[in-house]
């Protein structure tokens, strides 16, 4: 098969729609051993100069999905969002061939909620995007916006002129904003242990995670 480094994930794409298609691309442009398969031939051509398994499949059944070996991935991303029967007899073909990990794109509260009871971790695409452009407009100082559960979420944001040559204990993000800082972005170098000593820099780029409540009173305190 394609398993060619031990440590690696393997991951098999379903779907090279938009989001399958970014999807593949991403985790093959970083090294990643990938499987793709979609019933347009053009695009399963296009993916041909990223993987050399990719395969036109015109029925996502149990006996096709293991013809092409998608059981041999660690980790299967269902990106099919239009056709919902198609996504929810394809998450539960990939549970029942003991995929370890099995990921599905949902368009819908009751598409995902189908998804989950079938064994999937569910995403929500548009939704997520909606979400980090909302907050991304909402504060001038936030340059990015994840949001990973209802309680835990992560903000990119550019240290004020106000906050250089402070240091982590004079801020206090836990006590005062119930936040932390995960890790430190200045001129392309990312730090990820910050400790209370830690002075910030002009450039610096700070990525902090917490409610979305406390990162909206820490990204306003450093408006001000």
């Amino acid at each position: 098969m394609f398993k060619s480094k031990k440590q690696e994930h393997t991951y098999g794409i379903i779907g090279l729609g938009r989001f399958g298609h970014a999807l593949a691309l991403e985790l093959a442009q970083s090294g990643a051993d990938i499987m793709v398969m979609d019933r347009d031939e053009e695009k399963v051509r296009e993916m041909r100069d990223y993987t050399e398994n990719a395969y036109v499949v015109k029925s996502l059944d149990k006996k096709s999905l293991m013809e092409v070996g998608i059981q041999q991935c660690d980790v299967a991303v269902v990106c099919i969002g239009s056709h919902l029967e198609t996504s929810i007899l394809t998450t539960l073909n990939l549970v029942s061939l003991g995929v370890s990990t099995v990921i599905a794109k949902a368009t819908s509260a009751e598409h995902g909620e189908i998804l989950e009871k079938l064994g999937a971790q569910v995403v929500y695409p548009e939704r997520d995007m909606g979400i980090r452009l909302a907050r991304r407009l909402e504060s001038a100082r936030a340059l990015d916006y994840i949001q990973l559960s209802e309680k835990l979420n992560i903000s990119k944001l550019m240290v004020p002129e106000s906050m250089v040559n402070t240091t982590v204990i004079d801020l206090q993000p836990r006590k005062e904003y119930g936040i932390n800082i995960i890790a430190v972005e200045n001129a392309g170098t990312v730090m990820e242990s910050i400790g209370p000593n830690y002075v910030f820099q002009k450039g610096d780029i700070l990525y902090v995670s917490g409610t979305k409540a406390n990162l909206d009173r820490f990204a306003d305190a450093l408006a001000e």
